[in-house]
């Protein structure tokens, strides 16, 4: 999915990337068919144009979902002066703590004290790794009596023998969510795809993790905060940087020169870098990988690919050797 790209292709694309959700494949489908939609869609800004943030703004207001094409057409058309300003102020945050169930194995190869920044952050429910336990059976898992993400992994991968020690957690966002504000959460939980109520329980779960120790989140460009945020962590224990499904929303141009700026501080040992993207948003880490695997993130430890993964942390295959 590419949210920068002409308005047909991304819904064509994302009835590719939500496979999960078959009422968000039906709705885009249908969306790309369809002209008078299109050209309601053309007049938003091009970052504003993305299904995911069109679709949510419709449930919002009121389009049923799971539900038929035509109760999301009728509110988006019908009430589209309200649509649009929803898709206007708000953002797509779709802030998936399950993937923290493919990222703790990277954490685990960096090991020692933690200060981690998340890119991105959203609400900063992917900050807590420490706070969950893992089963990725039949290969391992982690248990100390917290709550628990489920990844299946489809090989043997290096197993973190313990949690994670995150020292310090912290983040930056456009605009980010206060988790502990009632609208913020339910904006949240509207993003989830309609058919995985699993997603939305596990999202109140990780919304009540969030909030017994609220983050640590900065407003602004990654840009302008990363050098703060750095410096800060690096008085706390190892910098490490981590983004999930965030860089894609960079325009190109700014999406090479942010793995220019991560290549450079991992060089220059200021942080450790894990990436976790469609394979497309940062060519260099997926042009490490052996094969391609469509439809998967790939999920990078400083610029090299270490795993294929699901979007919503479902699943993920270990690249051997790394």
């Amino acid at each position: 999915m590419n949210p920068w790209g002409a308005v047909r292709e991304q819904y064509l694309g994302f009835a590719e990337h939500a496979r999960d959700s078959p009422c968000f494949v039906d709705w885009s489908t249908r969306v790309a068919a369809d002209e008078e939609v299109l050209d309601w869609l053309a007049g938003l800004p091009p970052v504003k144009q993305q299904p995911n943030l069109v679709f949510a703004a419709a449930r919002w207001h009121g389009a049923p979902a799971p539900g038929a094409y035509e109760g999301f057409r009728e509110v988006l058309l019908g009430r589209a002066a309200t649509v649009r300003e929803t898709i206007l102020s708000r953002a797509t945050q779709t802030n998936e703590a399950g993937r923290m169930a493919t990222l703790t194995p990277v954490l685990g190869l960096i090991g020692g004290e933690i200060a981690l920044v998340e890119v991105g952050a959203s609400g900063g429910l992917c900050l807590y790794p420490d706070r969950w336990d893992y089963d990725w059976s039949p290969y391992g898992e982690l248990r100390s009596g917290g709550p628990t993400l489920r990844s299946v992994p489809d090989g043997a991968f290096p197993v973190p023998q313990r949690h994670p020690s995150v020292r310090w957690r912290a983040g930056c966002d456009l605009n980010p969510l206060d988790v502990t504000d009632a609208d913020a959460a339910a904006w949240l939980a509207n993003l989830v795809w309609p058919e995985q109520d699993d997603r939305r329980r596990q999202l109140q779960v990780a919304i009540e993790v969030a909030r017994a120790e609220p983050p640590e989140l900065r407003r602004g460009d990654l840009f302008e905060l990363l050098p703060g945020l750095l410096a800060d962590a690096a008085r706390r224990g190892t910098p490490v940087v981590q983004h999930s499904a965030v860089i894609a929303y960079l325009p190109p141009a700014r999406r090479a020169e942010f793995a220019e700026l991560m290549r450079g501080l991992v060089a220059d040992g200021a942080c450790r870098w894990i990436s976790n993207e469609a394979a497309t948003v940062l060519p260099e880490v997926a042009a490490t990988a052996p094969e391609p695997r469509p439809g998967r993130f790939v999920l990078g430890l400083d610029g090299q690919a270490v795993a294929w993964t699901h979007g919503h942390g479902r699943s993920f295959g270990w690249i051997d050797g790394r």
